[in-house]
């Protein structure tokens, strides 16, 4: 599980069955202050997530296809879940 930013989406004029009636997102995941930056990914929206939202990101294969009912789906990454709040403790 990862938790990222929605800073885009993906538009197509042709894509896959597995995709049908789901957006694309383009996720930026967040790190923690000194950690090095992550690149952003793709991952197919599964909660009405937009542009700006802070989301919850399963991006293992396998539990991305059961959490979409597909098992032959060609999905890496779902996003399962809007994250309203996150509170990092001081570290010290």
């Amino acid at each position: 599980m990862t938790i990222g930013k929605v800073t885009g989406t993906i538009v197509t004029t042709i894509s896959h069955p597995h995709y049908k009636n789901r957006r694309l997102l383009v996720v930026q995941p967040l790190t923690l202050p000194g950690d090095p930056p992550e690149g952003d990914f793709v991952a197919l929206d599964n909660t009405q997530a937009g542009i700006g939202d802070t989301v919850l990101v399963n991006r293992e294969g396998n539990a991305a296809r059961q959490v979409l009912n597909q098992p032959d789906g060609c999905v890496i990454s779902v996003i399962v879940g809007i994250i309203d709040s996150v509170h990092i403790p001081s570290l010290q």
